[in-house]
């Protein structure tokens, strides 16, 4: 991205605040104006001076002059310290809004993007987040400096050359000469360093994330005492940033140091030209302490010239990743235009197959199933068989490589997204708890839920009377209940949503038997009237299923009742022969017989 294709896309940010950009190139126009006071003041002081002398006249005669030069340079004081005023707070005021926008624009612009934009490689939540919170903060930085040091820099040394060009044309023509060959250094100084300065943007997104996954698994870090090498990890990235910023500061040290000499030999010249003009009387003794201040007003921005060159360079870097993400057109959610006054809740899985974005090997294969409305539908299979998988088709987080999803006899793709997902509740193995009151959590499900309404909710997921017993009752935090409590907070949100189709994801894998026997009882009253699909590897969970389809390797290979498949003798047998072994059937039944004998 270069610098114009920067403030193109920064434009209509800047675009609402225009006035404020107003005031600051006002407020700049005054005060590069008011920045050559001292120079004309200096060169009328030290000529009136000086012929005060040469007259052998005393202070009595002078002292009009110093009034005079009191008075002006006061007040070109004060009024500088109001433009002053004027620039930083207008320029800040400017940042602050900016961002406000641009932090809010891009977290309006992910949350309409498709779950393939979160799972593509490089777009991790720790990398997200430095990128956007690195743009952020280099844009709006850019955009205030340009207007409180960059604008009135440049603007400055405008006038001071102009000035300059006037008093003398070949003195002027010294310093224009110097600017060119600054910037040439500058800019060969800015080339040189691009390719480390992504270096080190690279290195501290995958520190943010390297620092994200700490803290996200630190209870398996601690279980396995893998402390020293996540610390290594991370002190291998931390070296690599320091080796990229010291080759940076490095390489920036040198060219400030040729960039001085640069400036001086500039000052040098003016001296000598000057010194020379006098000589010949051509110039007053004034004059040269004038073209001394003037050339300082227009090298000014030149000795500012590498930290312009940092901004913007941060800023380009950095923008060309976070208008990525701003301007991913690509990757927004598709979503369709029909909205039917009731959903049945028939899906026809036809050909489907699918593979995930950045996988080379497909996920699902040939996928061919119905799944009828008032009916419960079961997904079994081994890990890795696709079920989940399914699950995200159905609800429209992916789009299958080829063939179609019906719902209703409607293709899914020509589905209103919003109305789809209205009609659809999700209970995953771990569901996400939000920063928030228990409350907050569960009316999630239904923002217009009334608090009876919560309460029922969490009566029928029979966590009601623990969260009566926590010191704030439903104002307790959420993140402050146990596992199986927060699998029960998200069952109660599907609850209260009352949707017409159920999509069950392991709903009490991180419950107890006792949870888990009451839980199974409040979904078999949701289940009533509804198209419930459910993935458990737990036996009560599918057994009593009106149907199975058996997934292996991305396909179907079975699919019927329970009686059905289990004399089929297939995959499905396999499968539900290891389940009852795992929960030692035999010595269940054998303790139950004994007691019912004992009785």
């Amino acid at each position: 991205m270069n610098l114009i294709q920067l403030f193109n896309n920064l434009r209509p940010y800047v675009y609402p605040y225009r006035w404020l950009v107003v005031l600051a190139l006002v407020l700049t126009l005054i005060g590069s104006l008011t920045a050559q006071v001292n120079a004309w003041v200096l060169r009328y002081t030290v000529d009136e001076i000086n012929a005060l002398v040469e007259a052998h006249k005393g202070l009595s005669d002078g002292i009009n002059i110093l009034i005079t030069i009191s008075v002006i340079l006061i007040s070109k004081e004060i009024i500088n310290s109001l433009i002053q005023f004027g620039q930083k707070f207008y320029g800040e005021k400017l940042r602050i809004f900016i961002a406000k926008d641009l932090a809010q624009a891009v977290i309006d612009r992910i949350l309409t993007y498709r779950l393939a934009f979160y799972s593509s490689g490089g777009n991790q939540p720790g990398k997200l987040q430095a990128r956007i919170d690195r743009g952020v903060e280099s844009l709006t930085r850019l955009v205030q400096n340009f207007f409180i040091d960059i604008l009135p820099l440049f603007a400055n040394s405008i006038v001071a050359l102009i000035m300059m060009f006037n008093a003398n044309f070949y003195v002027g023509l010294v310093g224009l000469c110097i600017i060119p060959i600054y910037y040439m250094v500058s800019r060969q100084q800015a080339i040189k360093m691009s390719g480390t300065r992504r270096e080190i943007k690279d290195l501290r997104e995958n520190k943010s994330q390297g620092i994200l996954g700490i803290l996200e698994s630190i209870m398996v870090i601690k279980s396995f005492i893998r402390e020293n090498i996540e610390s290594d990890k991370q002190m291998s990235l931390q070296n690599n940033l320091t080796d990229a910023q010291m080759k940076t500061r490095k390489m920036s040290f040198l060219f400030d140091g040729l960039k001085s000499f640069i400036e001086q030999i500039g000052i040098v010249l003016i001296i000598i030209l000057t010194a020379y003009l006098v000589l010949t009387g051509q110039m007053t003794i004034g004059a040269i302490m004038f073209h001394i201040m003037l050339f300082n007003n227009v090298s000014a921005p030149i000795r500012q010239l590498h930290r312009i060159y940092d901004q913007m360079n941060d800023a380009l870097i950095y923008s060309e990743s976070f208008f990525d993400i701003l301007n991913a057109d690509h990757e927004i959610e598709e979503t369709g235009t029909y909205k039917p006054a009731k959903v049945r809740g028939k899906f026809e899985v036809r050909n489907v197959n699918f593979t995930y974005p950045g996988n080379e090997e497909e996920t699902l294969h040939n996928i061919n199933m119905q799944i009828l409305p008032d009916k419960i539908t079961a997904f079994v299979g081994l890990s890795g068989a696709g079920k989940s998988t399914l699950i995200n088709l159905l609800d429209k987080f992916y789009e299958p490589d080829s063939g179609e999803i019906l719902l209703d006899g409607v293709p899914l793709r020509d589905y209103d997204t919003t109305f789809l997902r209205k009609n659809i509740g999700l209970v995953l193995q771990k569901n996400h708890i939000f920063n928030g009151t228990v409350e907050e959590n569960i009316r999630y499900g239904n923002p217009d839920a009334t608090h009876e309404q919560i309460e029922e909710a969490a009566k029928k997921t029979y966590i009601h009377e623990q969260i009566m017993s926590l010191p704030q009752g439903y104002e307790t935090s959420a993140l402050a209940l146990s596992g199986g409590q927060q699998q029960k907070i998200a069952i109660a949100r599907m609850f209260l949503k009352n949707p017409p189709i159920i999509f069950l994801d392991e709903p009490t894998a991180s419950l107890d038997a006792i949870s888990t026997e009451q839980i199974k009882n409040s979904l078999d009253a949701i289940k009533q009237n509804r198209t419930v699909i459910i993935i458990s590897h737990s036996i009560s969970q599918i057994i009593d299923s009106d149907m199975i389809y058996v997934m292996k390797k991305g396909e179907v290979v079975e699919s019927g009742t329970h009686e059905q498949l289990y004399h089929m003798e297939g995959t499905y047998k396999d499968i539900f022969d290891a389940m009852a072994r795992s929960l030692n059937i035999d010595k269940i039944s054998k303790t139950l017989d004994d007691d019912d004998y004992n009785d």
